[in-house]
């Protein structure tokens, strides 16, 4: 069951910018409990419930970084040429045995383990061989170069990773590369996700006059999928007070988090507002954005269960960006992650934009490398709520700060990058 706390804001309609609103969301947010043990292979993408501590050192031994030749390095004098015998090679994987003594080295190649009495490596290129000699002139190397010290990268009981991170595939090398096999981490969290609207048709269905297919539950259930969540879809639910409240009270009973998209402007019927207050304390909010402005967010009860509901607006556009704008993060949030802030980025904006201070507008662009080399980004097609290919067309949204007004051509504006959003 979902840990949930105070209601973030009382009911009603307090117009509220972006930051306000994604703080009161995170402010009312406590991660999930229970996790799971899995293969590494099965770990991609997961939130590790707990650190993991390196069983070893990495590296286990003293190495060679290069390919080179190993040797005392109290040998070199600071302004003469020393004279080394190669009295034999050390590979990766097989460790010399043998003494070397003064005067001498050993051929050594990249993580080799240095053998005993040698602490520093010579690159081949800064050395002339001449049969089994080589010849090393003043000033091109120091003692003790060129050596990974054991443990340098990583000491034996420290953590490798740290519990809250999710797993990208560099991580799963990490940790096999300690000869971990398998992972602790969060469980999945579950999302009931359905669509409201007696206008609304599903795949395969016919498309009766004045109808039109649901989009959204398939762009919300595609955005899931990328963070890693357990989704129960829904499907679609009708304008009718008792089919809401029986699809709610299910989503509860299976999920942390019901996910709607429809039914929360100000033009909706008031049953809406009645019954999620019945079952929770839901504050609608009227988010100052474009697109998105209508919002609802709380904490739900049914059936000595809890879980929280973002109630997104109905329109295509608006839903997804509403999603990316507050849902993502306090999903993230909600599975245990550690924050994960949207990536911005700086481009030059390709044409000017009328905005005037006041909201945040999120509008639909195409960001590309100019001639210069520098980032620029191109608004894709109209920008209405409805449009769904604009953002198709899209690769990242152009955010247009609360306070800040028109801009112009040439001018700088942040983009938060699609495949940064994940």
């Amino acid at each position: 069951m979902t840990e949930l706390g105070p209601s973030p804001l009382a009911a009603g309609d307090p117009q509220l910018s972006v930051n306000e609103a994604r703080a009161a969301i995170a402010g009312a947010l406590q991660a999930i409990t229970g996790s799971e043990t899995l293969p590494l292979m099965q770990a991609l993408g997961r939130v590790l419930a707990e650190d993991v501590l390196s069983p070893i050192d990495v590296p286990a031994h003293d190495n060679s970084a290069m390919d080179g030749y190993a040797f005392d390095g109290s040998a070199l004098r600071g302004d003469a040429v020393i004279a080394l015998a190669v009295v034999g090679t050390v590979y990766a994987g097989a460790p010399h045995s043998g003494p070397v003594g003064a005067g001498e080295c050993l051929r050594i190649m990249t993580g080799a383990v240095m053998p005993v009495g040698l602490d520093t490596v010579v690159p081949l290129e800064l050395c002339r061989a001449e049969g089994n000699r080589i010849h090393i002139e003043p000033g091109v190397i120091r003692p003790g170069e060129n050596r990974r010290r054991q443990g340098e990268d990583l000491a034996r009981g420290r953590p490798a990773l740290y519990a809250g991170r999710r797993l990208r595939p560099a991580d799963l090398g990490l940790v096999a590369s300690l000869g971990i096999a398998r992972l602790t981490v969060v469980r999945r969290l579950r999302v009931a996700l359905f669509s409201t609207g007696d206008e609304l048709r599903t795949l395969g269905q016919a498309l009766d006059p004045g109808c039109v297919y649901d989009s959204n539950r398939y762009a919300l259930m595609a955005a899931l999928q990328r963070l890693g969540m357990e989704i129960i879809d829904l499907g679609l639910v009708r304008d009718d007070p008792a089919a809401l409240q029986a699809t709610l009270e299910a989503a509860v009973a299976q999920a942390d988090v019901v996910l709607t998209s429809g039914g929360v402007s100000a033009g909706d019927a008031d049953h809406t507002r009645t019954l999620l207050a019945r079952l929770g304390e839901v504050a609608f909010w009227k988010v100052a954005m474009r697109p998105g402005r209508p919002f609802a967010f709380g904490p739900l009860r049914a059936g000595g269960r809890s879980g929280w509901l973002f109630a997104l607006p109905g329109n295509p556009v608006a839903a997804l960006v509403t999603f990316y704008a507050f849902v993502r993060d306090g999903l993230l949030q909600l599975a245990g992650a550690t924050s994960e802030p949207l990536p911005v980025l700086q481009a030059r904006c390709s044409h000017a934009i009328r905005k005037r201070p006041g909201r945040t507008e999120l509008q639909r662009g195409h960001l590309s490398l100019a001639a210069d080399g520098r980032w620029q980004v191109q608004i894709t097609g109209s920008q209405g709520a409805g449009i769904l290919r604009s953002m198709s067309e899209a690769n990242a949204l152009v955010v247009l700060r609360h306070e800040q007004g028109s801009v112009a051509a040439g001018e700088m504006v942040d983009v938060w990058l699609f495949d940064g959003l994940v």
